[in-house]
């Protein structure tokens, strides 16, 4: 049973960064893919990056495509969302997923088999 826990979230100013984490365990976290999911107030919960295995296949969603970057670090069992010039449109709670299948395009949430608890980021001047 993969187990994540998300942290990093707060209250940002726009155009602030801020980097969230995922820890892993419980699972052999070198084969697992891995995405990061938010939910805004009064929204479905939508698609925003994600990261495979290898490292070799990241995919972005449009709406972070240019601002945000995800890294894993396969020794620490983790996985790191930076966020880069945060708009208001990013307040929302971010979840950390894992699956077993490959990194895709804009994946639904049912592709991923296990989720974190999220932590939320707000943004306000």
């Amino acid at each position: 049973q993969v187990q994540l826990v998300e942290s990093g979230g707060g209250l940002v100013r726009p155009g602030d960064s801020l980097r969230l984490s995922c820890a892993a365990s419980g699972g052999t976290f070198t084969t697992l893919t891995f995405g990061w999911f938010r939910q805004g107030p009064g929204k479905e919960r939508e698609f925003v990056a994600t990261i495979d295995w290898q490292d070799r296949t990241i995919f972005y969603s449009d709406s972070v495509k240019g601002r945000f970057s995800i890294t894993r670090d396969n020794g620490k069992n983790m996985v790191y969302p930076q966020m880069n010039n945060i708009q208001s449109d990013d307040t929302g709670v971010y979840y950390c997923g894992a699956s077993s299948g490959r990194a895709i395009m804009n994946p639904p949430s049912g592709h991923y088999h296990y989720w974190g608890q999220g932590t939320q980021v707000i943004v306000s001047s």
